[in-house]
């Protein structure tokens, strides 16, 4: 599938900004299963100064200055994405899960090394023994780790609810684990903070899922949504990756955007500025989809 995405961000303050300094996060990222043909940032006010480069955990950035007086910041990434369905989850030999867990300090390959970090605790995400116990209740003794993971992925689901006005960015997880309540960055952190307390590797994953409009309904400009989820490490099979938003094995209608330890290693827009005061935030993503030869897709009422 070939997808055309649009994600637009719109800043609007009281007062007029003279200097701000933003990095943007918003290229996707070109791994098996997908590939990212063409990406482009377009920046208004243009800035000063603007460069590239890709960080620690591979995701690529964009720095830039705007020095002129603003009292509004747009910035919109457009790229175009071909994602293939993933099958290799579906061909995991039946590893348990204690021995992921054994395997991962002690596994000298590269992948495992690379792995090795998301095990421990950052700046979004404690270690704690609550979250241990809610995620024991899925990884029973010599449970295979997949199947343990998508358990813990379907109880997540069916024991948080979907509410965006109960938590902020800055929402811990220990605060959404008692309301129960939050968006998919907080039940992503949830399920990180979960496995992490179970000495398992997982990490946060941003991206965009493509949504479908009710049947006989035509689809809506801007109806897609910018999306986190959860990766998971297994010695010796790679990532396992789970949406315990939506209860879902991520394939060809999930796209990545960038991962890391938590939200704030990957937040699409963060920076500084001077002045500005109160201001508002609007976010529009449109993730269209082309069909697989780049021609529009028939929209289905199935």
């Amino acid at each position: 599938m070939i997808y055309k995405i649009t994600h637009r961000t719109t800043y609007k303050y009281k007062y007029p900004v003279s200097v701000g300094n933003h990095v943007a996060c918003l290229k996707p990222r070109s791994l098996p299963p997908h590939q990212s043909a063409q990406s482009e940032l377009q920046i208004f006010p243009a800035p000063v100064a603007r460069t590239e480069r890709v960080d620690f955990f591979g995701n690529r950035l964009c720095f830039f200055t705007i020095q002129e007086p603003h009292k509004e910041l747009v910035v919109e990434a457009r790229s175009q994405v071909t994602v293939e369905p993933d099958q290799t989850q579906n061909s995991l030999s039946t590893l348990p899960w204690e021995e992921a867990a054994a395997l991962l300090p002690i596994d000298k390959s590269p992948e495992s090394r690379e792995a090795y970090q998301f095990g421990f605790e950052s700046p979004r995400i404690r270690i704690r023994p609550e979250f241990a116990d809610y995620a024991l209740q899925s990884f029973t003794p010599r449970r295979p780790m997949p199947e343990a993971l998508i358990d813990l992925t379907k109880r997540i689901h069916s024991d948080f609810r979907f509410d965006s006005k109960v938590t902020t960015v800055r929402t811990t997880p220990e605060e959404v684990f008692k309301k129960r309540r939050g968006v998919c960055q907080d039940f992503a952190h949830v399920q990180i903070a979960c496995l992490r307390s179970l000495n398992l590797a997982a990490r946060y994953v941003s991206g965009y899922l493509r949504t479908y409009p009710p049947p006989g309904k035509p689809r809506l400009i801007g109806a897609d949504a910018s999306h986190a989820w959860v990766s998971a490490y297994c010695p010796g099979y790679g990532w396992l990756d789970v949406d315990p938003t939506n209860d879902v094995v991520p394939s060809d209608g999930h796209v990545t955007l960038a991962w890391g330890r938590d939200y704030g290693d990957v937040s699409p827009l963060r920076g500084l500025v001077l002045g500005g005061g109160a201001h508002t935030l609007k976010v529009a993503v449109d993730m269209e989809p082309l069909g697989s030869f780049g021609l529009p897709e028939a929209i289905s009422s199935n």
